[in-house]
């Protein structure tokens, strides 16, 4: 067996199987696409899921992928073990409905022996207890020794989830020696020592289940295979796990250039090198997929890998950003295979490096809350951090509660996870929505059954309007022969020229008329199977399956629609234009009335920058460049530098949409043949969506005139009110306005300190002694805050031994100021403590300084007796 690069075996794999007639398909992005289970992808076999299940038609009978893969369930275990990491790559091969056992145990057993040349005494085969057909087939077909294979139960090799599709399987083990066992006499296939590595899993999905243990036989069964190439490559190139593969070990090698240690010299510093080698792998295909940190979803799982780098890299005395260099080197090991990791370096990059400052802002604050809590603890003896606790570094310190828990751990501490989760649900709705797992397949299929209808032919680029047949009708969730008026349903044609929503364009609206009725069209959405199914009601008569439709779009309506869409293309390239390359769409909403554009940013636009994106598109505009459609192949389609939607998966063949030197993107929408026929683009607002997400909303064409119209008639209200008679006259009226405004505030302040001198010495009157201190309270009615202090500020810089609380109710709420002079505060009666006390009486709670706090109260009608308590409470605290 020679060594072998991880990057020559990915290749070898590939090729081999596509020297069998499978076609070669590129990895699938790491978001899924139209799966709800899954948060991330983590099989080769997810993304194959509508194949397996006849939601879709796969290219070929026959595929081969190498399929990038995440999975978090033991994130704390990574860089303590060399086992565990969050980011691989899965080889497989698939066949649908076409070859079985056969062909797939043989063409492993070619691959491994003749491909990659494994010495033959030192590979072993298991299959399902109950399998006798796999058995004959590796032995009398394969050739493979009886005494190497295994039979092992339905826990080790049956492969099912829940009810569908499942199957016995069959794995081939690499013996790496004896002196990676165990030593016990029982040694031996599907022990859990390290000398038998199962690197290769063939399942034979040959039964239908109901799961609940019920099977049958499927009449075309599949194979789906799957070999982790991390793990072939430790067995190829005889290290001992993945953190010393090839590719792996290059970009653990940069970050110990940068941390100024060596791998395997000391235990403690292994760890952070594992931890940061995996987290920063996997950070650079997520964003390079399109997932951006955030507090839900994927964003989570994303920004909890990116901080536990982080932390390690501090843990190696890397107190720098230093991640966003590493991506270099990650994107280099990777680019043979993801060449569109070197077209988003500038992206990922600029992510990386902001979310790490993010953190440095505030990780060295929550580390050192953090220990001084450990440290009370520990001098306690307690052993179970608070959720609360946990709860406040995640919230004010950026700490996903997995780091905190390591951290703890290593002191010996727990953490409450149950308050922590009530909390978060407390605070947040989204902690409710966010899917932090699904299971690895969900074979649930709630769409109608249109299997036995052809795909509908979609002539909405060259027409509004067409004759079509009526395939399928549904009313109340069930297929129908007829709908009447009144009634809403779906209507399924052969044909149609309206638009399914998609890719973030909205979908068209109109009519379908039959000679018996008229079916008002709402919505239009297409299915896995490519049927654009319509959603509406019948209006007119009644629509029947069979009948000869007319199908018309709303022009108006899809016209609007497409100069926006056009328009958000010409946007994207203003952004990039001006902000720069590493910007891309991170979803859109085009629709007749406005077009909203997410895009890639990390700060506010400023007001040049929009004028100049503005006019840019303008110019675009109004040099009337014609827009040219056209399909093309992928490849023709990327050499003319066409932009890909991030996490986007295509076809072999896709559409192009060619804005001459303006832009040029794939895109399956509707747009104008000439830009000309926008007419004019205008940005209506900028804004936040999240972390590294801006939004900008604009109009056009028609949706300019509104906009303008509208301002106009705010503009004449505008003068309405100031009482001026033309528009151009606002400024200055405003500024005269704000001038006087001024003035009159000033001369308010002067008011209200003179109110406060007055109000000061009448409460002054009214002290009581108590323990040497003179201490006055008082509630006013209706009194401002602001002047509370000051009436406070004011007696205890006249009177310095004195403690005073005072309070208002204003518009129902109640406030309450207290203020203590320095000789009180020598005494030990102190602002934040008296205001405290008093506050909690009349359900309140505030802080403050030593000589001024201030409190909100919660039962306004208790404030009297609050105040009534303040002589009792100034005894204590002075006799303390």
């Amino acid at each position: 067996m020679e060594w072998t690069s991880l990057n020559d075996l990915r290749e070898q794999f590939l090729s081999f199987f596509e020297s069998k007639e499978h076609t070669r398909l590129a990895s699938f992005p790491l978001v899924p696409i139209g799966d709800s289970s899954l948060l991330l992808i983590n099989s080769g076999m997810a993304p194959m899921k509508k194949f397996f299940l006849g939601q879709a038609v796969p290219p070929n009978k026959r595929v081969t992928t190498c399929q990038k893969c995440i999975r978090t369930p033991d994130i704390e275990n990574v860089g303590k073990t060399s086992r565990h990491g969050t980011f691989f790559e899965m080889l497989g091969n698939f066949s649908f409905g076409d070859y079985f056992k056969h062909e797939a145990t043989k063409w492993a057993w070619e691959f491994i022996t003749e491909v990659v040349k494994m010495p033959l005494d030192r590979l072993w085969v298991s299959i399902y207890e109950d399998d006798d057909e796999a058995f004959d087939i590796w032995v009398n077909e394969v050739g493979v020794d009886p005494k190497r294979i295994v039979r092992l139960g339905k826990e080790d090799n049956f492969w099912e989830i829940g009810s569908g599709p499942c199957g016995p399987c069959s794995e081939i083990y690499f013996d790496r020696g004896e002196e990676y066992g165990c030593g016990k006499p029982t040694c031996g296939v599907g022990c859990d020592c390290d000398r038998y590595v199962e690197f290769w899993n063939l399942v034979f999905s040959q039964f239908n289940g109901d799961g609940d243990g019920h099977y049958e036989r499927m009449e075309h069964p599949n194979i789906d295979t799957g070999m982790g190439l991390e793990r072939l490559a430790c067995i190829t190139q005889g290290v001992d796990n993945l953190f010393e593969v090839d590719t792996i070990q290059n970009i653990m090698k940069h970050i110990s250039r940068i941390a100024g240690v060596s791998y395997k010299e000391n235990e403690k510093t292994d760890v952070s090198l594992r931890v940061i080698t995996d987290h920063v792998r996997s950070t650079v295909f997520m964003v390079g997929d399109g997932v951006l940190p955030s507090n839900e979803g994927r964003g989570y799982v994303l920004r909890r890998l990116l901080r536990r780098a982080a932390r390690h890299g501090r843990l190696l005395g890397i107190d720098k950003p230093f991640l966003f260099e590493v991506v270099d080197t990650v994107i280099h090991e990777n680019r043979t295979a993801y060449p569109e990791l070197g077209q988003k370096a500038d992206y990922i990059k600029k992510v990386v490096r902001v979310e790490e400052e993010n953190f440095g802002k505030t990780v060295d604050k929550g580390m050192e809350l953090l220990s001084s809590i450990l440290d009370r603890m520990e001098s306690k003896e307690e052993k179970i951090l608070t959720g609360d606790d946990a709860f406040k570094l995640y919230d004010t310190f950026g700490f996903p509660l997995d780091l905190t828990m390591e951290i703890t751990a290593e002191r010996g501490i727990s953490v409450d996870e149950a308050r922590f989760t009530e909390l978060m649900k407390e605070q947040r709705e989204r902690a409710r929505t966010a899917h932090f797992a699904g299971g690895d397949v969900a074979w649930k299929d709630d769409s109608l059954e249109l299997s036995a209808h052809p795909a509908t032919e979609f002539t909405g680029y060259e027409m509004f309007s067409c004759d079509a047949e009526i395939l399928a009708l549904a009313a109340e969730g069930e297929l129908a022969g007829e709908i009447n008026a009144g009634s809403k349903g779906v209507v399924v044609l052969d044909r149609t020229p309206f638009y399914a929503e998609s890719g973030g364009q909205i979908a068209d609206i109109g009519v379908i008329k039959t000679g018996n009725g008229l079916f008002r069209v709402t919505d239009c959405q297409k299915d896995d199977g490519g049927h654009f199914i319509h959603y509406g009601a019948v209006e007119e008569g009644s629509v029947s399956v069979g009948e000869t439709a007319q199908s018309e779009v709303d022009a108006p309506n899809r016209r609007a629609v497409m100069r926006n869409h056009t328009s958000a293309h010409l946007l994207q390239a203003a952004l990039r234009k001006t902000l720069g390359n590493y910007v891309h769409q991170a979803g859109q909403l085009v629709t007749a009335q406005r077009l909203r554009f997410d895009f890639s940013h990390f700060q506010a636009l400023t007001p040049e920058e929009l004028k100049t994106i503005e006019l840019d598109v303008n110019s675009a505009i109004l040099s009337a460049v014609d827009v040219k459609l056209y399909e093309t192949d992928i490849e023709a389609a990327k050499a003319k530098g066409a932009m890909a939607l991030f996490g986007e998966k295509y076809g072999d063949v896709v559409r192009v949409c060619d804005i001459g030197e303006y832009s040029i993107e794939l895109c399956g929408g509707t747009h104008v043949d000439n830009t000309g026929k926008i007419g004019l683009f205008k940005i209506v607002s900028e804004s936040s969506v999240a972390a590294g997400v801006r939004r900008i909303e604009a109009v056009t064409g028609a949706g300019v005139l509104e906009l303008i119209d509208g301002t106009n008639e705010m503009l004449a209200k505008c003068c309405q009110t100031l009482k001026v008679t033309n528009p151009a006259e606002l400024p200055d009226r405003c500024a005269a306005l704000s001038a006087e405004l001024k003035e009159k505030e000033k001369l308010l302040e002067k008011i209200n300190a003179e109110f406060a001198e007055i109000q000061a010495k009448g409460v002054a009157e009214n002290t009581v002694e108590v323990g040497g201190l003179r201490v006055a309270s008082f509630l006013f009615h209706n009194a401002n805050p602001e002047s509370l202090k000051k009436i406070a500020d004011k007696m205890t810089g006249s009177i310095p031994n004195s403690v005073l609380v005072v309070g208002t109710i204003r518009d129902g709420k109640g406030t309450l100021v207290a203020a203590c002079g320095p000789q009180a505060i020598e005494k030990g009666v102190v602002a934040g403590v008296v205001i405290k006390e008093i506050a909690a009486i009349a359900g309140g709670k505030g802080g403050g300084r030593p000589n001024m706090a201030m409190a909100g109260v919660s039962d306004p009608y208790k404030m009297d007796e609050a105040l009534s308590f303040l002589p009792s409470l100034v005894e204590k605290l002075t006799s303390l």
